[in-house]
């Protein structure tokens, strides 16, 4: 019996020391693994699992999908698979992670999109490479240090209807049964997956939902019961991890919210190109003051670094953690690290840009295959940490530092 209740007792003691490895949420704090307040100061990892035009130098193939139609009419689907497979290889690696944490910071909100695990349109067929992604991003960040949050930028249906969720137009997400237990299927796998993994804080369930443009009138109202819908499969298979909650109006608007429902949330809002005053984050530290949960500001930037700065100071001052935006991306300085433009890119940037709307045209202003060929392999190259250039004044706008074997 003395041996029973001293097993029982080991038991008890490894389940309390697992749940404390965690981050979780008191009051209005998180708390990390060793009980102390944590406050997020990191990066975004966009582009890397959902491409953006912009980040390309490319004005009209914003989103995922069109992007990739561009390289296929350019090399075709076989090369442009193998391209997007060392794109992923390559963009972020070991290195960008150890320098993120070696520059100061402590965490990273990855951006990815369900079509790296499920087929929309046959949503029985599971695979490609999500897990895997995620798996390794995570994996460097726990032998680095560093601290994850998962970030469903796109989401079946679309919760924005625009290039952000690689969507077809509208938040269809919001209307559709469907997508929406697709999009509910999809978090409880990943929850599944991670459930006893202390390097990933949390889930953020869908970036930046319901747009503007949009019925918000007759939109909003759906909003918080999805949530409540996703989160509770959440807690089917994980009990532990933190869940992330972003209001609506491209994650600006928390009228949208009831009472917190689940003792682990943190309500997240983002914030760009607005006077970087108090003004700007009111309405979110007197939610959080009204309700004692946790706020974090999960996306800001493509800004000046004095505005950055300023931003920043503000968000600390009022003890706000943060994941400015984004970590990596062409020709840039609002950024931590930039590619160099490849020799020959503004040819592909022209051929993206243009009117591509029969087979003659796509025959005609097709630029030369080997000199494209050449370009991308160009700019897989430039995108290796060894190969980019670091801002350094975007970082100490941050707060950060340039590490000195950089």
């Amino acid at each position: 019996m003395r041996s029973l209740r001293f097993l029982v007792g080991l038991v008890l003691i490894a389940g309390t020391l697992s749940a404390q490895s965690f981050v979780t949420v008191r009051g209005p704090e998180l708390i990390d693994a060793h009980g102390k307040p944590l406050l997020l100061r990191g990066i975004n990892l966009g582009n890397w699992l959902v491409p953006e035009g912009y980040m390309f130098k490319f004005d009209t193939a914003a989103s995922p999908r069109m992007i990739h139609g561009v390289l296929n009419e350019l090399i075709g689907p076989g090369e442009a698979v193998d391209f997007w497979r060392r794109f992923r290889d390559v963009y972020i690696t070991r290195q960008d992670i150890r320098f993120i944490r070696q520059a100061g910071f402590n965490s990273v909100r990855v951006p990815f999109s369900f079509r790296l695990f499920v087929r929309e349109d046959e949503p029985s067929v599971w695979g490609g490479p999500g897990f895997e992604m995620l798996d390794r991003v995570v994996g460097w960040c726990r032998e680095e240090g560093l601290l994850v949050v998962l970030d469903m930028h796109c989401a079946p249906g679309g919760q924005t209807g625009d290039n952000i969720d690689d969507s077809w137009g509208m938040p269809f997400l919001l209307t559709s049964p469907l997508s929406q237990q697709l999009t509910i299927e999809v978090w409880r796998r990943i929850a599944e997956h991670f459930r006893n993994e202390p390097t990933v804080i949390g889930y953020d369930l869908l970036n930046e939902p319901i747009p503007h443009f949009a019925d918000t009138t007759r939109l909003y109202p759906l909003l918080e019961p999805l949530y409540k819908r996703i989160v509770a499969a959440v807690r089917e298979v994980d009990t532990t991890h933190i869940v992330i909650l972003g209001g609506a109006r491209w994650n600006t608007n928390f009228q949208i919210f009831g009472p917190p429902f689940d003792r682990k949330a943190v309500y997240t809002f983002h914030k760009y190109w607005m006077p970087p005053e108090f003004e700007a984050i009111q309405e979110y530290v007197e939610f959080r003051d009204r309700w004692q949960v946790p706020i974090y500001m999960g996306e800001s930037g493509e800004n000046t670094d004095e505005w950055i700065n300023t931003y920043r100071t503000l968000l600390d001052r009022h003890k706000i953690g943060w994941h400015f935006w984004p970590y990596k991306k062409l020709d840039a300085t609002s950024c931590f690290v930039s590619i160099k433009r490849p020799d020959g890119w503004e040819t592909i940037r022209r051929f993206a840009a243009r009117p591509r709307v029969t087979y003659a045209d796509l025959r005609a202003n097709r630029p030369n295959g080997s000199d494209v060929t050449a370009t991308l392999e160009e700019y897989l190259r430039n995108c290796a940490f060894d190969q980019t250039t670091v801002n350094k004044a975007y970082i100490e706008a941050l707060g950060g530092k340039i590490p000195e074997s950089r």
